[in-house]
């Protein structure tokens, strides 16, 4: 199944038929965003999203505020005093992308003893009294070298990207990428390097390793990197690896070219940045009084060969391939939820 198709052909049904009319009210409730980071296109496109999502909810009256906020640096402490800020401030409900699953709990804690619905995405917590939206990050990692193996049955060098150093997206990533591994022996991990889930930061790390690797069949990403690792391999005059990419713009239209001149070949996953609207929508309905299970999966975003140009072409200069979720989205994922 085309996941990227499908889910952008429901995101178009969605916006014509937005049915705010159904609601209950809520239209007093004040939802806030919690968000620890904010260095990278994703980031910028997640917030984009929670944005014009948000606002077309707050204008239409189906919640009074959706306020969103972000840390000046990636660090629980941090972002634990903001959540502490966003209890005495008020808010009905926090929705966070967490810069850790389990040093937050306490403040996730307080929240929910002060009657605060707590929804997590992206980065969870663990905390029990909070509502986890997820991607499976270790099969989206998983499918990376599937893939590979079907394109490079006789195997080689991996190069790992990694994301941001102790987020736990980073680490379930990367873990989907070594257990796949471990099932194709055919590969081996050479070198590892954080890359921070941004094409600058990923071009840096790769260009200072590149020196001490073999040759290299292919790189693992996470996201972000795959357009700063290829400006790595080219500058160093070192054959074009396949590089797995992250659905960001620039990989895209890069992957693009290299496919129009030479047939190169490759897939990009990610996790749409536009969750963090699901993240709203399941909030507003949990305070709208709906019985909603703790943890929600939804797909990750995949991209290959033969839908590269419809989503080049789907993707804003310098953003993300992405998927906005409406109310009713969210409640499709409410009611299959297992």
């Amino acid at each position: 199944m085309n996941i990227a198709k499908t889910l952008l052909a429901s995101v178009v049904i969605a916006t014509v038929a937005t049915p705010f009319a159904a609601l209950a009210d809520t239209s007093s409730k004040k939802i806030a965003l919690s968000n620890n980071y904010a260095g990278n296109s994703w980031r910028q496109a997640m917030l984009t999203s929670w944005q014009k999502v948000t606002g077309e909810a707050v204008k239409a009256g189906v919640v009074a505020a959706a306020d969103p906020f972000t840390t000046a640096e990636n660090q629980a402490t941090e972002q634990a005093a903001q959540i502490q800020n966003m209890i005495l401030q008020g808010y009905d409900a926090i929705v966070i992308d967490a810069a850790s699953p389990t040093a937050l709990n306490g403040a996730v804690k307080e929240a929910c003893d002060a009657g605060i619905t707590v929804v997590s995405f992206d980065g969870i917590v663990t905390e029990p009294c909070a509502w986890r939206i997820a991607v499976d990050f270790k099969g989206m990692g998983a499918s990376e070298v599937e893939y590979l193996a079907k394109k490079l049955p006789k195997g080689g060098n991996i190069l790992e990207i990694r994301g941001l150093a102790g987020v736990s997206v980073d680490d379930e990533i990367s873990a989907g990428i070594d257990a796949a591994v471990a099932k194709y022996p055919q590969f081996k991990i050479v070198g590892s390097v954080h890359g921070d889930w941004a094409q600058d930061v990923a071009q840096r790390a790769v260009a200072g390793v590149l020196p001490s690797l073999p040759e290299i069949a292919a790189v693992a990403t996470q996201g972000g990197d795959g357009y700063g690792a290829a400006q790595a391999f080219a500058a160093a005059k070192r054959p074009m690896p396949t590089i797995v990419m992250g659905n960001r713009q620039d990989e895209l239209a890069w992957w693009k070219k290299e496919k129009d001149a030479s047939g190169y070949e490759t897939m990009s996953v990610s996790i749409a940045p536009g969750v963090s609207t699901l993240a709203f929508w399941v909030a507003q309905q949990i305070l709208d009084g709906k019985q909603v299970k703790k943890d929600l999966v939804v797909p990750f975003l995949r991209i290959d060969q033969d839908n590269l140009e419809t989503n080049l072409a789907n993707t804003q200069q310098g953003g993300v391939a992405n998927v906005e979720y409406s109310l009713e989205d969210a409640q499709k994922v409410i009611a299959t939820a297992k």
